[in-house]
């Protein structure tokens, strides 16, 4: 072995030695529950895959990732584009949205939220004043109160991605693009768009995975209505004793992660071949 190979070694070898006691040997025992809990065998996977409830849920996480997942990257898109190629005050303003939520705990944003959509809160007692509506609207204890909480959190998240490859453009192929007579319009949906497209796939890939292990959020915002995988987890092993259940469903939602994951690297540098 050469000397700069074992330098690395000694220098990742802390690092390899806390992420194996902080996350491998806890998963391992969360598998070792799936498969043990209360009994030998397959039961808590098969409960898991076709227990109406637990399928319910795992619908309901599909459905309000994936318009997170669309409502973040747009958005986030929007932000980055007034970020990186606006004006100087434009992109002051949007650094300070950007980099200010990160300052702001998420238990925080998430009670912020619900004073803000509850039926007494301050977006329904503004419309009864002016009388656009008579009574409250429901925001809250649902999946919209629950998709706005999230989304708040993850855009941010999103812009990264996008602000990198909107950096990386060739403007010469803009201008050649203008320079052949092409509008503004043409010129962002047939150019600018596709060649942005790796930085959308993996916004929308990070935001999707984080999206499918929120827990606080949810259950602030959803008020119990609207239960995704990560309350269902919880729900399962300290207020139920169904802990091999628990486990089963962590280790299916682990699985579809790493499936993910596996997918964002692919994204991310699409010259490797496999």
């Amino acid at each position: 072995m050469s000397k700069p190979m074992k330098s690395a070694l000694v220098l990742l070898g802390p690092l390899l030695a806390f992420l194996m006691l902080a996350y491998v040997f806890p998963f391992l025992g969360i598998l070792r529950w799936s498969f043990t809990l209360p009994e030998l065998g397959l039961g808590n996977y098969a409960d898991a895959l076709t227990d109406p409830l637990v399928l319910s849920v795992f619908g309901r996480t599909l459905r309000v990732c994936v318009i997170v997942t669309l409502v973040s990257v747009a958005s986030a898109y929007v932000i980055t584009l007034l970020w990186v190629r606006g004006g100087p005050v434009q992109r002051l303003v949007m650094e300070l949205c950007i980099l200010i939520p990160f300052w702001i705990s998420v238990l925080t944003r998430a009670f912020g939220w619900l004073a803000l959509l509850s039926n007494r809160g301050l977006i329904n007692t503004w419309l009864q004043g002016i009388g656009l509506t008579s009574d409250p609207l429901t925001m809250v204890r649902n999946e919209f109160g629950v998709v706005v909480g999230m989304a708040h959190f993850l855009i941010p998240f999103a812009v990264f991605p996008l602000a990198s490859a909107v950096r990386n453009l060739d403007e010469r192929v803009l201008l050649a693009a203008r320079g052949m007579g092409a509008g503004r319009q043409r010129v962002f949906w047939t150019v600018f768009l596709p060649m942005t497209a790796p930085g959308i796939l993996g916004a929308a890939l990070i935001v999707f995975v984080f999206a499918l292990g929120f827990f606080v959020t949810p259950a602030i915002l959803g008020g119990g209505r609207s239960v995704m995988v990560a309350e269902l987890v919880y729900l399962r092993i300290f207020q139920s004793p169904n802990w091999g259940l628990g486990a089963a469903i962590s280790v299916i939602l682990m699985i579809g992660v790493a499936f993910l994951m596996g997918a964002l690297m692919k994204a991310v540098r699409p010259g490797e071949k496999s």
